[in-house]
């Protein structure tokens, strides 16, 4: 059963099979830690994980494995939870994606290019245990599962927070994989917050024809799906197919026990359900993304007719709610390659060679989005600052072109070009018709219906590109940092952090005068240049 005797470790593989080959591969690099004593998942678990994001440096944050979880009634689960696997730091991401940090963009540049079919198999896993009926009232319904409360003191329930919708598309057949929140109602009913994703356009076209949506939520799946369900991708690209792209490999996939879905045959565990959708009821309040409860309002919910589990399974939630955490990260690093793809390829603009968004100053880092640029016009800067703005729905609230010697993910290094770079009479803009999404400056509290919000929002674009060229950036020349760098390492001074920029470089404004001048100066000849300069005087 649960705790101490549990293996989870599996054969090596060019791709994980499930997600206990990347449990396994987390606790091989030193990131999994394993809580053996006694916590409730009411009361104690998600903040004993919030204070990672809170107190320490990213590289010292890991993904935690509770092993024996209560809740506030005394109830002992057999499953063990997981938090922080997917996304706690971007070397955890990485190890998701079987790759090193630096290679993160590279590998999400092949999915929607190369894009893999899924592969139906008839024994799966996830169908080692089966409860319907009856069952889902006695013990192995909703309530059989471990689900943390995420902001103990504010969350009205549990919540499914790693819940991988799957639907498809009831007149093409397109599935489509969404991470959506879930409210647990009761032992056979959940609630379900994403009619304004993919899958409520699902939801809205089947209640159009007065049918009921099928639906399966997927827990524990391997990370490319995971990875996947998370991206902003076209509404009629099929999130197995980029799970595939991903993985480099089919998605194993399984006929659901109880709708006609596919489902992924390596999952943890899977709920199946239906939608109705001549109905609705309340939902929430929950910890979101922008720091701040989300509303309640009037929702979705899944009815459920089955649930089936790996023996021994173990339930995975993500850490949501204030930035950092797992979902901001685990959304802006797969977002950052879709949108550069969109703004160089679909857009047509070769002078963008990429984007940053910052989960840190904005959630899950789709309010802001920095776009680094090449030898930019000012015309094709202005084309990706609006094609950023009307990118999916409410990403990019705020949108900033900088050039390309800007880290574009240092805060300072944005700021500066913000403030040395532009000019606010000319180089700021106001896109409006933007969603207003999950924004809380858009809407008051007590606005049940997505009806009743205002249609949109607005998005702030900054040109921060140069306007023309620059004198050079004051700080000493690379070789003289350089050895100076090596005099301060044989000095035993404390270890350094070098951060862009760490070294002066030319941006185009520096005639021969200057540099002559500058290396004048450092061979000690300066007074060489004095006497030249007695012979520039004017007459005042």
């Amino acid at each position: 059963m649960a705790g101490k005797n549990r293996e989870y470790r599996m054969a090596k593989s060019e791709y994980y099979r499930d997600f206990r080959e990347h449990l396994n591969a987390l606790e091989e690099r030193g990131k999994l830690l394993r809580i053996k004593r006694e916590i409730n998942k009411d009361t104690e678990l998600m903040p004993l994980v919030r204070w990672q994001f809170r107190g320490l440096d990213e590289r010292d944050r890991k993904a935690f494995l509770f092993e024996n979880v209560v809740d506030s009634h005394g109830r002992r689960y057999s499953m063990p939870v997981t938090v922080g696997t997917l996304a706690a730091t971007t070397e955890i991401y990485a190890i998701g994606m079987m790759c090193e940090p630096d290679q993160i963009h590279e590998r999400w540049a092949r999915p929607q290019l190369n894009p893999v079919e899924p592969v139906k198999v008839q024994k799966a896993a996830v169908h080692e245990v089966v409860w319907q009926g009856s069952d889902l009232q006695n013990g192995h319904g909703l309530d059989m599962i471990p689900v943390p409360i995420s902001t103990p003191g504010f969350d009205n329930a549990p919540y499914l927070t790693s819940a991988n919708w799957i639907t498809k598309d009831i007149e093409s057949g397109i599935y489509n994989i969404g991470n959506y929140r879930s409210q647990i109602k009761s032992a056979d009913r959940t609630g379900g917050f994403f009619t304004s994703q993919h899958m409520g356009q699902h939801w809205r076209k089947s209640k159009a024809k007065g049918k009921p949506l099928e639906a399966c939520i997927a827990i524990g799946v391997v990370p490319s799906i995971a990875y996947s369900a998370t991206a902003k991708i076209p509404y009629d690209f099929d999130e197995y197919r980029l799970a595939g792209g991903l993985a480099g490999a089919p998605i194993e996939v399984v006929q659901a026990k109880t709708v006609d879905l596919l489902v992924p045959a390596t999952a943890e565990i899977i709920i199946e359900g239906t939608i109705p959708t001549d109905v609705v009821e309340p939902e929430g309040p929950f910890g979101e993304y922008p720091g701040y409860m989300g509303h309640r309002s009037m929702s979705p919910f899944l009815e459920v007719s089955c649930i089936t589990h790996r023996r021994d399974a173990i339930y995975t939630a993500l850490m949501s709610q204030f930035p950092p955490s797992e979902s901001s990260k685990i959304k802006h690093t797969g977002t950052e390659k879709i949108i550069l793809k969109f703004l160089r390829n679909d857009s047509g603009n070769s002078a963008v060679i990429d984007v940053a968004l910052h989960d840190e100053v904005s959630g899950s880092g789709q309010a802001y989005c920095v776009i680094k640029m090449r030898n930019a016009t000012k015309a094709e800067a202005w084309r990706a600052l609006n094609a950023s703005a009307g990118f999916s729905g409410s990403y990019a609230k705020v949108c900033v072109a900088v050039d390309e010697d800007v880290d574009i993910h240092d805060p300072a290094m944005i700021n500066w070009a913000i403030c040395y770079s532009m000019r606010p009479d000319e180089d700021v803009a106001i896109a409006k018709g933007k969603p207003p999404g999950l924004d809380p400056s858009t809407y008051p509290p007590g606005m049940e219906t997505e009806e009743k919000r205002p249609g949109f929002t607005s998005a702030l674009l900054i040109n921060a590109v140069r306007p023309w060229p620059y004198t050079p950036v004051s700080l000493p020349k690379k070789e003289f940092m350089e050895r100076s760098k090596q005099i301060w390492e044989e000095l035993e001074l404390p270890p350094l952090k070098p951060r862009m920029p760490w070294y002066g470089y030319s941006l185009g404004a520096w005639t021969r005068q200057d540099e002559e001048e500058a290396t004048l100066a450092v061979k000690g000849d300066y007074f060489l240049t004095g006497t030249k300069q007695t012979g520039q005087r004017k007459k005042t």
